[in-house]
């Protein structure tokens, strides 16, 4: 069984139809999308690419007749910029590599490095009630869920997650003025 290839468009008509609502509406839609992108103009270049892109796809249908151009190219500029934040919500934000992050990738196989972070962890830990620290030991040690935390603690997901809030800043802010002494 074959599959049908998608149409294409060779026609000079067709081009031209193109290149004339190109020049007509991408100055405007790179302002729109420029505006949906919180002024990020490498994006809006972006969404302004895809939503021409489909325009091409959808030529046929691109008339004044049938519709506001101006109007379907908006809409379809706003479609993909949402797509576009929504996908970015949903990865990992991605950030840049300082000078600490390479130095201490450098030293993960260090043994030296790793008794360093015990005694640093250890003395931390040492700020927290017993309590917390079950709770971290739970969280990060064991590398639970709040969910299976608290099952396995017989407390609500609530109360795990405020330990750990709580734990956490106390070794910050206890833990830091310790180590600097």
């Amino acid at each position: 069984m074959a599959i049908a290839a998608a149409p294409t468009r060779t026609s000079t008509q067709d081009t031209r139809a193109f290149d004339a609502l190109v020049a007509e509406h991408r100055p405007g839609l790179v302002r729109y999308a420029t505006r949906l992108m919180g002024g990020d103009v490498a994006a809006a270049e972006d969404v302004a690419q895809e939503t021409l892109l489909r325009a091409w796809r959808h030529l046929d249908r691109l008339t004044e007749q049938q519709g506001s151009v101006r109007g379907w190219l908006t809409r379809v500029a706003h479609n993909v910029a949402m797509d576009q934040h929504r996908a970015r919500r949903s990865r990992p934000t991605e950030i840049a590599w300082t000078q600490f992050d390479e130095e201490r990738a450098a030293s993960l196989d260090d043994p030296a490095r790793e008794v360093e972070d015990r005694v640093l962890v250890t003395e931390l830990l040492a700020h927290v009630s017993p309590i917390h620290r079950s709770t971290l030991a739970e969280v990060y040690l064991s590398d639970q869920t709040a969910a299976a935390a608290a099952a396995r603690l017989g407390v609500p997901v609530g109360t795990v997650k405020s330990r750990v809030f709580h734990a956490l800043r106390t070794m910050r802010t206890q833990g830091g003025a310790a180590l600097a002494a």
